[in-house]
């Protein structure tokens, strides 16, 4: 932990930030997200929601933030259903899938030319859903069987809500590819495809940026292969008991994303 360098975030010009666990659980948001929106606006610094989460389309994010009191704009958010597509799309183009996912993978798929196909698709594709069932997995397991290319938005096992912690995408994965013997190819963060996609979105410089997080083995790794500063809040996934488990560590630990406070 390195407060004393504080400054340091402070003059970055680009920021990465991770939205559950940091900015807000569930449906309220968590201490200091007001400030640290508000600052973001004042000081005119550039800065990108880059979630794992799937589930959501950045129009509905932007919705979700203003119904909980906060004000951005749907420039600002970057979701990992965005990158599949746009992975899927470099990949494939035209090519079809059968999606376990929510709305916001469904259009983000739509809208990079990929189109649903639950008989001969070229992958299999699967993000957070609350429709998660046996019907589904078996019909997966079928078509990856046949030739589909299992695909997962993002490597989270779990995810931090209002009532705990709870299974996120690679926990839903996972009983698919230990069934098939197929291992899925995760899009989302550490992945160096979505970090790339943010970086040019912001157009900063790697020293000019930092990205925050919860997780130490998504946004903490992510931005660390990355040579960006890192700044992990305490208030999602990780812990500072789960922080020894990994063999690197984060520039800045901070109890939540209130560390703005300091910068006033």
């Amino acid at each position: 932990m390195i407060e004393n360098n504080i400054d340091l975030i402070r003059e970055k010009k680009g920021f990465l930030c991770d939205m559950d666990g940091v900015i807000y659980h569930g449906n309220y948001l968590l201490p200091g997200a007001v400030d640290f929106v508000n600052w973001l606006g004042r000081e005119n610094k550039k800065f990108l929601f880059l979630t794992n989460s799937s589930e959501r389309s950045p129009k509905e994010l932007q919705q979700k933030l203003a119904r909980l009191g906060l004000d951005v704009d749907e420039s600002h958010f970057y979701t990992s259903a965005l990158a599949t597509a746009a992975f899927i799309k470099n990949q494939s183009p035209g090519c079809t899938a059968y999606v376990i996912g929510e709305a916001g993978l469904l259009n983000a798929l739509y809208d990079a030319g990929i189109m649903m196909n639950d008989v001969n698709p070229d992958y299999v594709i699967i993000g957070e859903t609350k429709n998660y069932n046996y019907q589904n997995i078996l019909r997966a397991v079928k078509l990856i069987h046949e030739g589909a290319k299992l695909i997962g938005t993002n490597p989270d096992l779990t995810g931090p809500t209002e009532e705990g912690i709870v299974p996120a995408c690679r926990a839903l994965v996972s009983p698919i590819e230990l069934t098939t013997g197929k291992f899925a190819y995760y899009i989302g963060k550490p992945n160096p495809f979505m970090m790339r996609n943010g970086k040019r979105i912001l157009d900063c410089r790697t020293a000019e940026m930092a990205i925050i997080g919860d997780r130490m083995d998504t946004d903490i790794i992510a931005g660390i292969e990355s040579e960006m500063d890192t700044v992990l809040v305490l208030s999602g996934v990780s812990s500072r008991e789960t922080i020894k488990n990994f063999s690197y560590s984060p520039k800045y630990i901070f109890d939540n994303i209130g560390f703005v406070k300091k910068f006033k």
